[in-house]
């Protein structure tokens, strides 16, 4: 069976509850890599498409159209090495959609065990020092900026 490869065109999604706490879950295929919801658009499918889509995969957990805030940022970054292969040949960046939404910290959250190992709610300061990424850590810095 032959992989389709990704776009280069992906989404990052802040989970909180509201109360300074955001979501992070661990990736299966990196121990102790943590990180927001993120995931590659598949074709023709719009970024806000694809922060439901994700969220809905990763967590179990399925947002309304209007519990998702785009905030019209997007940052570009170099793919690290090791997932490159992912991607077409020649292929080195990314373009990423930020994103977030609020939920209710008794939500369930059911992983997909394939993509992650644990989840934990973990304090806005504590989580922006726990991500592996860059612009994860950036857009946890940034969430009070998007709160309403």
């Amino acid at each position: 069976m032959t992989r389709s490869l990704k776009r280069p065109v992906s989404i990052l999604v802040v989970l909180h509850d509201g109360n300074n706490n955001v979501l992070l879950i661990e990736r299966a295929d990196r121990k102790n890599f943590w990180q927001s919801v993120t995931g590659s658009l598949e074709p023709d499918e719009e970024p806000e498409t694809a922060a439901l889509r994700e969220v809905a995969e990763e967590t179990g957990v399925y947002l309304s159209g209007d519990q998702l805030i785009n905030w019209y940022e997007s940052n570009v970054y170099e793919i690290y090495e090791h997932w490159r292969h992912r991607y077409p040949e020649g292929v080195t960046h990314n373009t990423e959609h930020v994103f977030s939404a609020k939920i209710a910290r008794e939500t369930p959250i059911k992983l997909n065990r394939s993509e992650h190992l644990a989840f934990e709610w973990v304090p806005v300061d504590q989580a922006a020092e726990k991500v592996f990424s860059p612009s994860n850590k950036e857009a946890i810095l940034n969430l009070h900026k998007h709160l309403f």
